[in-house]
């Protein structure tokens, strides 16, 4: 609770620091506030294991971790931002208020105890980021981004909303508690519950891009500022899951049966579009983006399997992806600055001109692909014997043949990288970078090889 209330009054702070032109401030500022706010996470351990604000919020060991690894990924993701948005504005200060709004909604997607909750985490956290995603106003394509991030989004909260509106009917509350009481106790078949059911999961299937509700992702992902899309692709898919989980395993886990094949359905085919789509992509821009929604099938696993040891699997296929990520959006980042273009071509000969920078990007791209002795693989293996528990063969057989698939596009970036030769100049690595690039690097391993420093903590 401490953590969302100094985040808001961070993002305040931060727009006054921009109305007084005290730009240099506002990095240092925004960095100096998010680690109060991982401190007060972490000293919130357990304090608030019952719901409070007449139920409206809990903040249990769910909340804390997921809150945590949320802002230590805003961290790094705004370390990369030293003179980034000086290029694209001289309203620097929007930008950082406006990724501070976004993470306040997304502390109370992870911490939400009633459905109204979740509905205002969702769209504090949404509003700011179709801002962010079309706020250089001179690009067509990132006009097109917000334009389209806009308007799906409308669209799946009326998914969302409708199917709050028919959960409330046939239960009379917004309460998750009380929700899985009528659940239990019910032993009619309520078309109105499960007609809500379904548009809930519609509703937040379109939040964290899993097909066939993923239209929006490549666009908006490649229109949208490399910075922003790092953002989405890290933080905010976290958040959606971690809401995702939340709802389905401690509310309509007694109807599991009913919407199980649903997820199911939607898992299998995120995986086969974002792996099949990703290998015909010629930009790693728009190839991240599409393995972004394959990474959604995987995650969504944790749904399947839906136990206690789900929500410890979800947290480390999460922090694994979005370390990765980091690190690919770094690269990313370096590269169309020097280059102008995303192109796979692009990354030839980098190995050469910058070792350390091939070598991370190597370690991302091993960790996404799922190889071993990466914190990907240890994500996946633990999604995977998860979902075998829960006599799932066919889906896991069907999702590691899709982690081969996988291995094609990742591997496409290594090998350009360390076998085809280029004449480029120098590629320069700034201080900043070097140290977003370095701690992820050694997380992802350290992750691989002992993922127990972080599986433990639900």
């Amino acid at each position: 609770m401490n953590a969302l209330i100094t985040i808001s009054l961070l993002a305040i702070l931060i727009l006054y620091l921009g109305l007084f032109k005290a730009k240099r401030a506002l990095l240092p500022a925004t960095l100096l506030g998010l680690t109060g706010a991982f401190v007060l996470t972490v000293i919130e351990w357990n304090s608030y294991a019952q719901p409070i604000f007449n139920n409206m919020m809990q903040f249990d060991r769910f909340a804390v971790v997921f809150s945590g690894i949320t802002i230590l990924t805003t961290v790094l993701v705004l370390i990369l931002s030293k003179d980034y948005f000086e290029r694209i504005s001289a309203n620097v200060a929007e930008y950082y208020a406006l990724i501070l709004f976004s993470l306040a909604g997304i502390i109370i997607m992870v911490s939400y105890h009633n459905l109204s909750m979740l509905f205002i985490g969702i769209e504090i956290m949404s509003v700011s980021l179709y801002i962010l995603a079309g706020i250089k106003k001179r690009d067509f394509s990132s006009n097109e981004a917000a334009l389209k991030y806009f308007l799906m989004g409308a669209f799946s909260t009326g998914f969302l909303l409708f199917g709050t509106a028919l959960i409330y009917g046939a239960t009379g509350s917004f309460d998750l508690a009380e929700i899985r009481e009528y659940l239990v106790s019910s032993t009619k078949s309520s078309p109105l519950l499960y007609s809500g059911i379904i548009l809930l999961i519609v509703g937040l299937c379109f939040k964290v891009g899993a097909a066939p509700f993923h239209f929006w992702t490549p666009d908006v992902y490649e229109g949208s500022p490399s910075l922003i899309t790092a953002y989405m692709s890290t933080v905010v898919k976290t958040a959606g899951f971690a809401a995702f989980l939340r709802i389905m395993l401690y509310c309509f886990a007694p109807k599991q049966e009913f919407w199980i094949p649903m997820i199911v359905a939607i898992a299998a085919l995120s995986l086969l579009i974002g792996n099949v789509t990703a290998v015909y992509q010629q930009h790693f821009k728009r190839m991240l983006a599409y393995s972004s929604i394959s990474h959604a099938g995987y995650m969504l696993f944790g749904l399947i399997a839906l136990n206690a040891s789900s929500v410890n699997a979800l947290f480390v296929y999460a922090a694994a992806y979005s370390v990765a990520s980091v690190i690919a959006f770094a690269a990313l980042i370096l590269l169309q600055r020097q280059t102008g273009n995303d192109s796979f071509d692009s990354f030839n000969g980098i190995a050469r001109k910058n070792p350390f920078l091939a070598f991370t990007l190597t370690i991302a791209m091993l960790s996404l692909a799922g190889i071993p002795l990466t914190a990907g693989f240890v994500g996946k293996f633990m999604m995977f014997s998860r979902t075998l528990s829960a006599y799932h063969t066919i889906l896991v057989v069907f999702a590691v043949i899709n982690a081969v698939i996988g291995i094609f596009y990742y591997f496409r970036v290594i090998i350009s990288m360390y076998f085809k030769p280029e004449e480029r100049a120098e590629l320069t690595v700034p201080t900043g970078f070097k140290i977003v690039l370095a701690f992820s690097a050694l997380a992802t391993i350290v992750l691989g090889i002992y993922p127990e420093f972080i599986a433990s903590l639900i």
